[in-house]
């Protein structure tokens, strides 16, 4: 090492974020007295949000902490499952309707819009102490975002998997509105009768009714594959966990 340089090591888990021809576990820096140990860690391409406790020569540092020369950064990972005051609750970015969809179904309080940009997003998440959701890395830079986290994976399965992984949410299946997010109250089939199709009428009679939107549920033609998303999370959650996504 350099006389005038001070190393990072990054963890495995992390590593996805550098650049794929620095992809390796040390990382050389150049302390220049105003440059903090968050900054550098940014710098090499990591979001702040999925770093855990950084140590400096073994001990505890901040992310304001200056490295010296021969210093020698620990970065890890976020400890899984991080913990949040009360339950967590998320908003997502445009990106991640499928996504959004699929925790309203299992019950998680998720927040979402289809047009809404970088800074009504954090502004949102601020004001409703919402976790930000998103695979924008710029997005979770913002200074003013109180928390936000990156979602792994490309595939809506895997997407839930992490997010199941990292903040272990209490599932509520089938109580949440999937178009709104609104809580889910039962109905009587009378009540709802003339917002249905006729073949319906026949063929169900429990119906649940959002208390915000109105929009009708009824375990129709769907709800195979619904049950299907559901019991995989219930099982993840439950220790059925056999591959980290």
């Amino acid at each position: 090492m350099d006389p005038v340089t001070a190393r990072l090591r990054i963890a495995p888990e992390l590593r996805m974020f550098l650049p794929v021809s620095r992809r390796q576990e040390w990382h050389e820096v150049t302390p220049d007295g105003t440059s903090t140990l968050g900054h550098h860690v940014e710098s090499a391409g990591i979001p702040l949000t999925e770093v855990g406790p950084l140590t400096v020569n073994g001990r505890p540092a901040p992310v304001s902490h200056q490295l010296a020369p021969g210093d020698v950064a620990e970065v890890p990972p976020v400890p899984r499952p991080q913990r949040i005051p009360g339950d967590p609750r998320f908003l997502l970015d445009v990106h991640l309707g499928t996504l959004a969809r699929r925790l309203r179904l299992l019950g998680i309080d998720t927040a979402y819009h289809n047009d809404m940009d970088d800074p009504a997003l954090v502004v949102q998440a601020n004001e409703e102490r919402r976790v930000l959701l998103t695979q924008d890395r710029g997005l979770l830079r913002r200074r003013a975002l109180w928390l936000g986290a990156y979602v792994r994976g490309s595939d809506p399965a895997d997407q839930l998997r992490d997010l199941l992984d990292r903040f272990s949410p209490p599932l509520r299946p089938w109580t949440r509105c999937t178009a709104c997010n609104g809580e889910l109250e039962p109905a009587a089939k009378k009540e709802v009768a003339p917002l249905l199709e006729s073949g319906t009428r026949r063929h169900y009679d429990a119906y649940g009714r959002c208390r915000d939107c109105g929009q009708v549920y009824w375990r129709g033609a769907h709800s195979g594959r619904l049950e299907e998303i559901v019991d995989d999370a219930l099982a993840w959650v439950n220790g059925g966990r056999t591959a980290r996504p």
